[in-house]
């Protein structure tokens, strides 16, 4: 509760307009960085995958391992069939035998292109040449490319253009000529250099010739020497058209795109998923806060779906809709608080202003002495309420920051009944009995205990008779303390069994000056043991034929 000087302004300070949350957008904030987080290593995998380096490798190497096989299959057969020696040590191709047996071994492969040189670099023998029987000489080309559609060239040029943009740290082992010059058909090696080492001695195997032409064909050639008698007679080059590998790494590389597709399409999903239960609840929720921060909603601007949820969101909305509900009790308490204090101080200021008024027309000195004794006791009045009303707002500000802590509740009843005996005015005042066991530990603020039981002990000796007991019991009740204060007065009306702890209640015996209570002190006790997750009740102890015998307040705390 706030102290007097804020109970006249319980309005909420003007804020600065606030920007209102935006519920209903398709991309939020929170969407796109579930998005980039689920999709990025998805993304991230794909471009590693895209490289296929090792696989395109792996079937170039099979394509010029196999080519270079054939190859030295043909040299074989030209080196044991077209080769005649006419001088000794001096071996020598004989073309006319040599061009039917090398279109006869390249006839099963059309997709190669098979020729065969002498020593000196002169062509002797082309696959695709054939020589009718007139002597016509025509030429048969190799099978042109296969035409790619429109969606597959598409794909392969920005493929190839992404490619192009990656990084590569270790060039390839097989090493395709992408050069705008790249060797077609009939491209040839420097056969004089090849024989001249082969002749040296230095046995090498030539390496292969692996190009992209104009038209996009990959060519892949390798040469082998033919030999007889250890002496190189001449060079076959073997040339064939790998589209083999282009299929095969076009379809995984569509195949891995097509997963990829489906993987990002299923992590949009999720990712929207996640953004419709979380993000989207969550910006609910702070609209709703804005609505009660701004006045347009109470605790049921929360909706209602998401307190239904059991998980952390709807956690989060249960505890925004309690704190909702704590803060507009707090609030309704401090409204029905400030009109209760302004009609508690009004009603004794209009009997001063009376007795004033009163005072200035009358010359009666008995009268007059009579009005001044009314004004001094409503001031009198008035100073104990003003210091009761600043006791419970202090007292709310410090149960907001509240501590417990284990607090024994024995000695403070012994002590208490101890003051009480060394207090004691007459020997007809009521007397305290203590009932209780050696030791109970609860959880609680020892001064504010003392307070409570201090104001149920007041309450008890203002009702108890003449020479009365007042019965201070202690037990254990389950996981809770119970404290009770009991009297043998006239007991409380059943209809205000509850209404006693409202504030500024009071009903006070008849021969008590009026003004002597402000009616907070058992207000003020409920607070106190409310605030240490407790509870008091008022009850009438009653006998034989539901006689009243006194009032019983209840005090319960938990136990340590």
């Amino acid at each position: 509760m706030p102290d007097g000087s804020t109970l006249t302004a319980l309005a909420p300070p003007a804020v600065p307009q606030q920007r209102r949350f935006r519920t209903r957008h398709w991309v939020s904030p929170l969407l796109r960085r579930i998005l980039l987080v689920n999709a990025l290593p998805l993304a991230l995998l794909v471009a590693a995958l895209l490289y296929l380096d090792q696989y395109q490798n792996g079937l170039l190497e099979a394509e010029v391992g196999a080519l270079r096989e054939q190859a030295r299959i043909y040299a074989g057969a030209l080196g044991e069939s077209a080769v005649r020696i006419t001088e000794p040590d001096n071996p020598k191709l004989v073309s006319e035998i040599a061009r039917p047996l090398l279109y006869r071994l390249t006839e099963p492969t059309p997709g190669a292109q098979a020729k065969l040189y002498a020593p000196d670099g002169t062509l002797i023998a082309d696959s695709r040449v054939r020589e009718g029987p007139s002597g016509t000489i025509s030429t048969e080309p190799l099978p042109p490319a296969e035409q790619e559609g429109a969606v597959v060239g598409a794909i392969s040029w920005l493929y190839d253009r992404v490619l192009a943009l990656m990084p590569r740290e270790r060039p390839m082992p097989l090493v395709v000529d992408m050069t705008p010059g790249a060797g077609g058909l009939e491209w040839q090696p420097d056969v004089k250099e090849e024989l001249r080492l082969n002749s040296s001695g230095q046995s090498r195997e030539m390496p292969p010739y692996i190009r992209r032409t104009k038209d996009n064909r990959l060519l892949v050639t390798v040469a082998e020497p033919v030999e007889r008698d250890r002496k190189t007679v001449g060079i076959i080059l073997l040339t064939r058209d790998a589209h083999e590998v282009d299929t095969s790494l076009f379809a995984t590389r569509l195949s891995i795109l097509a997963l990829f597709s489906l993987a990002l399409a299923l992590t949009v999903l999720l990712s929207w998923y996640l953004s419709l239960t979380i993000a989207r609840p969550i910006l609910r929720l702070a609209g709703a806060a804005v609505d009660m921060r701004e006045g347009q909603g109470r605790a049921s601007s929360v909706p209602a779906p998401l307190l239904k949820r059991r998980d952390e969101v709807g956690a989060l909305a249960t505890a925004l809709y309690d704190s909702a509900q704590a803060l507009f009790a707090r609030m309704d308490a401090i409204e029905k608080f400030a009109a209760d204090v302004a009609h508690e101080i009004k009603n004794p200021l209009s009997s001063i202003r009376s007795a004033i008024e009163t005072l200035r027309r009358i010359d009666d000195p008995d009268r007059q002495k009579q009005l001044l004794t009314i004004i001094a006791q409503d001031v009198s009045r008035l100073d104990r309420l003003i210091s009761d009303v600043s006791d419970a707002s202090r007292l709310d500000a410090e149960l907001s920051r509240i501590t417990a802590e284990p607090v024994d509740l024995v000695p403070m009843l012994h002590t208490l009944r101890e003051l009480d005996e060394a207090t004691r005015d007459a020997e007809n005042d009521p007397r305290l009995v203590v009932d209780a066991p050696t030791s109970l530990m609860v959880w609680g603020m020892e001064d504010r205990l003392v307070q409570v039981l201090r104001n149920l002990i007041a309450n008890a000796q203002s009702f108890s008779p003449p020479r009365g007991r007042i019965t201070l019991t202690a037990r254990e009740a389950g996981r809770m303390a119970e404290v009770s204060v009991e009297d043998e007065g006239p007991g409380i009306p059943e209809a205000n069994l509850e209404h006693v702890f409202d504030r500024f209640y009071s009903e006070r015996p008849k021969e008590e000056k009026f003004g002597q209570h402000s009616g907070l002190g058992l207000s003020i006790s409920r607070q106190i043991v409310e605030a240490l997750h407790g509870e008091i009740i008022a009850e009438n102890r009653k006998g034989i034929g539901n006689r009243v015998l006194g009032a019983r307040f209840v005090v319960r705390l938990p136990r340590v």
